[in-house]
């Protein structure tokens, strides 16, 4: 699955803004998830979860006024893979990202 999701701002305020909904959320995620990996190079962050016995990885490059994101979703998900994509795109919208 690979998608863009559009922001107002710097690669800079893309990247400090990723992190800082990481940390608020920190809690929420890990009620839901198993994360395994949480990594960044540059402006790339680099992941992977177990959420519901399926594993879940890939990557969010921030550009400047972009989120570039890659999962490499299991067989079992990939036939939601639109109604996924949707659904994050709803959650960043309410995050005002």
């Amino acid at each position: 699955m690979q998608f863009k999701l559009p922001f107002k701002g710097s690669q800079d305020e893309g990247v400090a803004r990723i992190k800082q909904l990481l940390e608020e959320h920190r809690a929420q995620i890990t009620e839901k998830a198993a994360v395994s990996k949480e990594e960044w190079s540059g402006n790339v962050l680099s992941f992977a979860f177990d959420l519901e016995g399926k594993h879940i990885e890939g990557t969010v490059t921030v550009r400047d006024n972009e989120f570039d994101v890659y999962a490499k979703l299991p067989l079992a998900l990939r036939l939601f893979e639109g109604t996924i994509e949707r659904m994050i795109e709803a959650e960043a919208k309410k995050m005002v990202l």
